[in-house]
């Protein structure tokens, strides 16, 4: 059963291998991943190696793929935050997911995913 849905900030602390996302993260819970997050992750790689890894550590949690109504929601979000906060459509499409499953999004990107999300926006550590 899905408990949270990880970020791309996350994803890329994991990576990264930041000791305070390693302590964080707790094998007990089943966290996924929103589709566009995958997209990011791999887009950023620098090589094909770099792909490599980055697929390798992303297996490690369940996709979730974006419905129509998702779509719909981010478009909403746009036009009622582009110019206020100036959130951008990956954002707003990782959010959809969090919004649409009523599951917390830990995000290290408060600042765009708090007008999104409200309460269902959380930083896992510091």
């Amino acid at each position: 059963m899905i408990t949270a849905i990880l970020d791309t900030t996350v994803i890329l602390h994991l990576f990264r291998k930041y000791p305070p996302a390693l302590n964080w993260l707790d094998n007990q819970q089943h966290y996924d991943i929103a589709s566009i997050t995958w997209l990011e992750v791999m887009e950023g790689a620098s090589s094909k190696l770099n792909q490599a890894q980055c697929r390798s550590l992303l297996r490690q949690f369940e996709l979730l793929l974006l419905t129509a109504a998702d779509q719909q929601w981010s478009m909403m979000q746009i036009e009622r935050f582009q110019f206020s906060h100036h959130i951008g459509k990956e954002d707003c499409l990782i959010a959809s997911v969090a919004y649409r499953l009523n599951l917390p999004l830990y995000t290290h990107n408060l600042k765009d995913m708090s007008p999104l999300l409200g309460s269902l926006a959380l930083q896992p550590y510091t």
